[in-house]
């Protein structure tokens, strides 16, 4: 076989419509800063979520999101399939605002105290409140669910647990204070942010003791939420009702709350909501959205998702993956904006490298834009990846690799045109193999892939977060097993580092590093697409980052 890079009757590089047409693919289908109460002022950190005051009492909430999910254990899990419809029967220990998605806020904890050294985080918890099963709700209960989030037991595995790697021991000091005391310090926002998470829920130290510290298969665990569970038929819908003894008095302000089952951007998702069947719809399709958007007496919203879009490289399976230079060449082989463009319809994207093209510590995406492998004119870098493909040893390309799909309409879609992409720029040949999400998943952590496509979620846009769940030696999501010492001492550094100006340095040099040697293939970033009819009142996503730590719906009533 010639040389591709070599060879003068080597095939240039297709331009975006000509490769697009070739497929059939083109018919086919700011950031807000994260804001904190003053830690100082006790009165602004007691005041937590209120009734707005204009607020109608009563009704029932219909809303649409993803909601069949493989296991029932929020902590476990990385998908809007179980914090959508559990979140409103759980609470945190704080959280997001839901009237900014921002500002963190008291919520079981009724204020906090950092100590001057940033090494101990003191919460003094609330009196009197219930869990659904009438059991009081104590600090055993916040030390029993933290113990497990930064220390999971044997066969437990949480994709937050490195969100708390300093935290060494976790004291109660009486019924309603607890103490985290940490080996070291970290940033105020990372840390508060980390216990604001919607995923970090608290539940009952007697729950996690009767079920091992595992509940995949407990559906209905108690919270102290504003909803409490009703009923449930899988992969159709999941009924909740107002919990009468929820400590925030007033709230929640609807009487019921039914979660419909409905895949991300699906168009049966789109014509439910168009024909109003339900109230609210989360993950629209584009063009269900731009329907919507025209429609009288409803409201579409688009904000930024905490997810990543990407496939990944097994570099213990195979030996040519492991090759930096061939990982290299595949990043550099992607068009990126025309990937965007292939799922436009399908799903919203944006092109972005290994942070968040939305971060203030990322590389602004105008500047983003200009290296090999974002350039809307791809012809260098693939020229490039040919160049690293020959000269690592496989010039005449590599043949039969196992290519594993989530069965998910855009990564579908994606896999055909990573496919041709690879096979024309590069002579990688790939099988395509569509599995359902949960063997996806299972796949991914066996390791029983070549490449694997699928997006995975960060708790906090914050490049510690991303550098250790994403990227680190032993992150829960660092499916390619990648390590690189040079990277794990610089994430390492910026998690330490207290400085902003530091740590934005630091980044972009961990950026420069995770170019040169990919650890995943990032492909888009993720946008949502929300929309209501305006009955409802309360939520405007519009500056939320993110779908999972405002999706409690207790400051949400109808009109």
């Amino acid at each position: 076989m010639s040389d591709p890079t070599s060879d003068p009757k080597s095939p240039a590089p297709v331009d975006r419509r000509t490769f697009l047409k070739r497929m059939g693919a083109a018919s086919a289908g700011a950031v807000v800063a994260s804001r904190l109460s003053a830690p100082g002022a006790v009165g602004a950190q007691d005041a937590t979520v209120r009734p707005d005051p204009a607020a109608k009492r009563g009704g029932t909430l219909r809303y649409a999101v993803h909601n069949a999910p493989a296991h029932f254990d929020v902590h476990q899990s990385g998908t809007v399939a179980n914090i959508g419809p559990q979140s409103p029967m759980y609470d945190t220990l704080l959280r997001r605002s839901p009237k900014d998605g921002q500002t963190i806020i008291p919520d079981l904890a009724q204020r906090w105290e950092i100590s001057p050294d940033g090494k101990k985080y003191t919460f003094h918890l609330r009196k009197g409140v219930k869990f659904h099963d009438g059991a009081d709700f104590t600090a055993e209960d916040v030390k029993a669910t933290y113990d497990r989030i930064v220390r999971p037991p044997k066969g437990v595995v949480i994709p937050r647990t490195p969100l708390f790697s300093t935290v060494g021991d976790i004291v109660v000091v009486d019924p309603h204070k607890i103490e985290f005391r940490l080996t070291e310090a970290r940033p105020k926002a990372f840390m508060l942010g980390a216990f604001a998470s919607g995923w970090n829920i608290i539940v009952r130290k007697k729950t996690l003791d009767e079920n091992g510290g595992n509940l995949r298969q407990v559906m209905n665990y108690p919270g102290t939420g504003p909803f409490r569970h009703v009923a449930r038929r899988d992969k159709e819908v999941w009924n909740m009702e107002r919990f009468p003894d929820y400590w925030n008095k007033g709230l929640p302000l609807v009487d019921k709350l039914d979660i419909y089952h409905m895949m991300p951007f699906s168009p049966e998702l789109g014509s439910t909501f168009l024909s109003g069947k339900v109230d609210y719809a989360r993950l629209l399709d584009p063009v269900s959205w731009r329907k919507a958007k025209e429609m009288q007496g409803v409201t579409a919203a688009a904000f930024n998702q905490s997810v990543i879009q990407a496939f990944w490289t097994n570099m213990q399976k195979n030996k040519a993956l492991a090759n930096p230079k061939v990982r290299r060449a595949i990043h550099l082989a992607m068009d990126r904006h025309t990937l965007v463009e292939v799922v436009k319809d399908t799903a919203p994207m944006q092109v972005g490298g290994f942070v968040y093209p939305f971060h203030e510590m990322s590389t602004p995406r105008a500047d983003l834009e200009k290296k090999l492998g974002y350039q809307k004119d791809i012809k260098p870098a693939v020229q490039e990846a040919r160049r690293l493909m020959k000269e690592a040893g496989y010039g005449n390309g590599i043949k039969g690799l196992d290519f594993v799909v989530r069965d998910i309409a855009t990564f579908k879609l994606w896999a055909v045109a990573i496919q041709a992409m690879l096979k024309e720029h590069l002579n990688i040949e790939s099988n395509l193999r569509v599995v359902q999400t949960s063997v996806w998943f299972d796949e991914a952590q066996a390791g029983n892939f070549d490449l694997a496509i699928s997006a995975i979620v960060s708790t906090l846009m914050d490049p510690s977060d991303i550098f250790s769940a994403w990227y680190g030696k032993d992150g829960p999501q660092n499916y390619s097993r990648w390590t690189n010492p040079a990277f794990h001492d610089i994430a390492s550094q910026v998690e330490r580092e207290l400085d902003d100006n530091r740590r934005k340095a630091l980044v972009r040099r961990a950026e420069d590093i995770l170019e040169s040697d990919p650890p995943l293939i990032s492909i888009s970033y993720e946008q949502i697409y929300d929309a209501w009819y305006n009955k409802v009142h309360g939520q405007n996503p519009s500056t939320y980052f993110g779908i999972y730590d405002v999706v409690r719906w207790d400051n949400v009533w109808l009109g």
